[in-house]
């Protein structure tokens, strides 16, 4: 009876290091969540890449589940050259729709890049970006971190892409603008309507 008991404390030595060398499987990144923008423009369909840049993904669908983004406009476009610029939509800090400000994803983490249909949040200094957002018109490196550079060289954190309808992106920019405003030149007039913001399969 003692010799068995030996023997069986002998195998259970022995398999417990040879169990803790296995290495632990890695959990599976979530999977990346598509948002429709109904506007008045048309439909933009949106991925967010929660794998990537999950604070700042996660802070956008926030603002879409909790129904912020309904009734808010594409209010800016920026257009540099044919097919190169930028829009922009959200909430312009309204208090009733605005969340707290979250930490910055800057490019260099997250490996995403500001690329035709790029989506990204705007802010001023790094962690103050809020619910406002952009959609690049053609590439924008310069909104990518670049360490190189003096300063605040962070960039924009971007978290996901257009899927469909950047024909509608694309006539949101090249629609007219007002003369004045804060943007001057740049605010549209009049901004583009944002029906509803919600998930979609």
């Amino acid at each position: 009876m003692i010799r068995r008991l030996l023997a069986l404390l002998a195998l259970t030595l022995i398999a417990v290091p040879a169990a803790a060398q296995t290495p632990a499987t890695p959990p599976t990144p979530p999977a990346p969540v598509r948002v429709a923008l109904e506007t008045s423009a048309g439909r933009i369909v949106i991925e967010v890449d929660r794998a990537k840049a999950p604070v700042t993904a996660a802070n956008f669908l926030r603002y879409v589940d909790q129904k912020r983004l309904d009734g808010t406009v594409f209010y800016r476009a920026v257009r540099v050259a044919p097919h190169f610029g930028f829009v922009q939509f959200g909430v312009q800090n309204a208090a009733k729709r605005v969340l707290p400000p979250i930490r910055h994803e800057p490019t260099t983490q997250t490996g995403l890049k500001h690329l035709d249909g790029s989506i990204s949040i705007a802010r001023t200094t790094p962690g103050t970006a809020r619910g406002d957002f952009t959609i690049m018109v053609g590439d924008q490196p310069s909104f990518d971190a670049d360490p190189t550079k003096p300063g605040d060289n962070l960039g924009y954190a971007t978290f996901g892409r257009v899927v469909e309808g950047l024909d509608v992106v694309v006539k949101i920019q090249e629609s007219p603008v007002a003369e004045g405003g804060h943007f001057k030149g740049e605010m549209l007039a009049p901004p583009v309507r944002i029906i509803t913001a919600r998930r979609v399969p």
